[in-house]
Order: C-alpha cells, then sequence, then structure tokens
C-alpha cells in the first residue's frame, strides 16, 4: 500500500486511524459509565444529560467545532488553563482525536445503553443478594452479558470518527501531516486539479477500512456470544 500510496496520502490514513483509535478508547470508560447511568439510574437532570450525549447528533458539525474552538482553543476557558501545562487540543491531532471522540461518543453510548438494557434486572439482583458489591456486580454479570453491545458500539464510533469531517476541519484545520485526517485529505484533493485519482484512492482506502471494522466487529460478537451461551 506504501507504493500505491503518495508519502501524503500514507500520511493522511496512518492519521485517521490514529485519531480514531484514540478517539475510541479514550471514550470508552465514559461512555459504559454514561450508558450505565442512563440505563439503570433515576436521577434529577436525567433528560438533560441524555440530551446533552446526543447534542451531537442534531448539530451541525461545524457548530460543534467551533464551540470546542471557543472552550479547547488556546484563550478559550478550557484551553488557557490547560495550556498551562503544555496540554495544547486546537490545531493538532490530539484535538482532532477530540472531536471525533465527541462526534462519535452518542452512538457508543446509544448502542450500550441499549445492551445494558437488554440485560435482566433480576440477574444483577439476584448476585446483590448474594453480597457481590455494586461494581463486582457489574464487572462478573453486567459486563460479560453486554461485551456484543460495547464491540458493536466500538465499532459505530470507529467508523463516525474516520468519517468525521466538519468539526475537526472546523478545530484543528486541514494541516498536511498534523490534522489532515482522510476526509479533510479527500477534501484537499479534489479541490486542486489532477487530485481526483488521489481522492479516490483514499475513498477506496476508507471503503476498506469500514469493511473491514464491520467484519472484525461480527466476528468479535459471534464469538463472545458463543462464549456466553457456553458453545
Amino acid at each position: 500500500m506504501t507504493d500505491w500510496l503518495t508519502p501524503e496520502e500514507w500520511q493522511a490514513v496512518v492519521l485517521s486511524l490514529r485519531v480514531s483509535s484514540v478517539a475510541v478508547l479514550a471514550s470508552l470508560p465514559f461512555g459504559v459509565l454514561v450508558a450505565y447511568a442512563l440505563a439503570r439510574w433515576r436521577f434529577p437532570g436525567h433528560g438533560l444529560l441524555n440530551g446533552l450525549v446526543h447534542l451531537p447528533l442534531v448539530l451541525p458539525p461545524v457548530v460543534t467545532g467551533y464551540l470546542l474552538l471557543l472552550s479547547f482553543g488556546r484563550r478559550g476557558t478550557i484551553g488557557a488553563f490547560l495550556d498551562q501545562f503544555g496540554i495544547v487540543f486546537a490545531f493538532r491531532w490530539t484535538g482532532a482525536a477530540l472531536a471525533c471522540g465527541i462526534m462519535a461518543f452518542p452512538l457508543l453510548v446509544r448502542a450500550i445503553r441499549l445492551s445494558i438494557e437488554a440485560v435482566d434486572p433480576k440477574l444483577e439482583q439476584a448476585a446483590a443478594t448474594l453480597g457481590a458489591s455494586r461494581l463486582w456486580v457489574f464487572a462478573t454479570v453486567t459486563l460479560p452479558l453486554i461485551l456484543p453491545g460495547i464491540f458493536a458500539g466500538m465499532v459505530l464510533a470507529f467508523a463516525k470518527a474516520m468519517g468525521e469531517f466538519g468539526a475537526t476541519i472546523t478545530f484543528v484545520s486541514n494541516i498536511p501531516g498534523q490534522t489532515q485526517t482522510l476526509p479533510s485529505a479527500i477534501y484537499a484533493f479534489l479541490q486542486v486539479p489532477g487530485g481526483e485519482s488521489s481522492a479516490a484512492r483514499l475513498v477506496l482506502v476508507a471503503v476498506a477500512v469500514a469493511m473491514a471494522a464491520l467484519f472484525l466487529s461480527e466476528w468479535l460478537a459471534r464469538s463472545v456470544a458463543r462464549r456466553i451461551s457456553g458453545a
């Protein structure tokens, strides 16, 4: 593939894989926690939390990127504080991972939440009556049962992160080798004469990565399901 793609195209592919992987892995613990809270707990602000989680799905991606720039830019409230410790998100690949993670977070949470809601609460209650703590019940009863949902959510989030464009280009711009992800590279190549061939190659790569992720998700889900059923 390194011979088929130019160095600039290869940089965009590698950066997209890196950004998407970091976005999914970094948001996974928060996704599980939020999904469990929405599925099992009832508290003041439940509806507000649910709305905030799904807000990136209904907001234009450019708006999300602009809000990130206002918050995490060097002059933003959060960004100025983090900058004192040398942590910078704006116009860095880490900012692209942050933007992709936020845009993909609703899909991750929804898939995991549906899996948690499908688990019979009586199973958890039975473990609790035997003296198990809430954390132990989750780790030994709930988590094994929702693993297929977690894998599905991770794949959906990864695919969303790989295809994210609006929020990313608004927050971190389109700097080759630094913040130029796969969608940004495709867009950039389409803006210059003779760039159609490069854009077409990157489109094929994007399709191949998406299909590989889907097949991997299906294989993992079936493997986990067989292990749970004892087959």
